[in-house]
């Protein structure tokens, strides 16, 4: 069995067990998802097509990652004008699993509901890491040399807390530094040992700096 889905503005033809890529949905990874507009199934008993979405048809599919489509370049020039501009830009994308392809008003089986479980359990264990001192590890602002752009560039690339930067290596570094075009800062400002250094209950260097600068002594 098949099916013609519409999400993101596109139509996607689908099997199950199916991996693509969609525009970015609002769903944590492991999640199970419900495509509702179902444009056209078909298989052994026929093809139906919708009027314009089939009754009762939906897809599950579960959320696999989220990721970033190649980039794409856009170049403008005003001839004679001395003007020319060049951008980049790639597009965020979801990647799923189609779980199940279901009619007549069907629900996600409890198989195709497993791994949002999963993801619920996984939460605890993750909530558990919390750093001493008492601050809110989800505070990127904190490491120096955050400030409220890149710290909104890193939470659309996923990147929620300390425990996500200090496990970087510096092959992460690097590919971070391209992606999101942070010019070197995160080697520079050693983001990795400053999220360590939270995550042992250190102050945040930006108030130490601070605190030394008043006191005019080496802290």
């Amino acid at each position: 069995m098949f099916a013609v889905i519409k999400t993101g503005g596109k139509q996607y033809r689908v099997n199950q067990n199916d991996v693509l890529r969609v525009e970015k949905l609002d769903a944590k990874v492991g999640e199970v998802i419900v495509f509702p507009e179902i444009l056209a199934v078909g298989g052994d008993a026929g093809l139906t097509f919708g009027t314009p979405t089939v009754a009762g048809a939906s897809v599950a599919a579960e959320v696999v990652e989220h990721d970033r489509d190649d980039k794409v370049i856009a170049f403008k020039k005003r001839r004679r004008q001395n003007s020319k501009r060049k951008r980049g830009h790639r597009q965020h994308q979801t990647v799923v699993r189609i779980a199940e392809i279901l009619t007549g008003g069907a629900k996600p089986s409890k198989a195709a509901a497993k791994p949002a479980k999963a993801a619920k359990d996984e939460a605890p264990v993750a909530a558990a890491a919390v750093p001493a001192g008492g601050l809110d590890a989800s505070n990127l602002s904190l490491i120096s040399g955050i400030g409220p752009t890149i710290e909104k560039k890193l939470r659309a690339a996923g990147i929620n807390s300390w425990n996500d930067i200090a496990a970087w290596t510096d092959a992460d570094i690097a590919k971070w530094d391209e992606e999101l075009s942070l010019r070197g800062r995160a080697a520079r400002e050693e983001w990795v040992i400053q999220a360590k250094e939270l995550l042992d209950g250190k102050p945040p260097r930006a108030k130490v700096d601070q605190a030394e600068q008043a006191s005019g002594k080496d802290l």
